[in-house]
């Protein structure tokens, strides 16, 4: 399994446990439940990128082509400052770092989610279908 899946494995678990927390596995367990806390989900997540000019770069991220980068500003006017401050607090990081690490994650996660190139329905728990992905416990 690579780096990603398993701390991706390690945030899922810890997740589903209640656990929580600062590190990569807690940073990568509040970005799993802020997309499954998304209006929307993952398809809200793709709407929101496209109203602000990025639809592409997310449509990169669900299709199963190569993942566009994106900067952490440009997470930062897409998602608003409530979402980056809610990711912070529940990640353990402090909001300035927030959207970095938001920036870096997005992309990996989000192609994992919608490895079969499209957005989970509306309504999918991201994080039991990010358990089943990631073979978590």
């Amino acid at each position: 399994m690579s780096l990603f899946g398993d701390l991706a494995g390690q945030a899922l678990s810890g997740v589903l446990s209640g656990g929580s927390g600062g590190g990569q596995s807690g940073m990568l367990g509040a970005a799993l439940e802020m997309l499954n806390n998304h209006p929307g989900g993952i398809a809200g997540l793709a709407q929101a990128f496209e109203q602000n000019g990025l639809g592409g770069v997310a449509q990169s991220w669900i299709g199963s082509g190569a993942n566009l980068p994106i900067s952490a500003e440009q997470i930062q006017n897409v998602l608003g400052s409530d979402m980056v401050k809610s990711f912070a607090e529940k990640a353990g990081v402090s909001p300035d770092m927030a959207s970095g690490h938001l920036a870096e994650m997005l992309p990996g996660l989000v192609d994992q989610l919608t490895h079969n190139g499209q957005a989970p329905s509306e309504g999918t728990n991201l994080l039991e279908l990010g358990m089943k992905l990631f073979g978590g416990k």
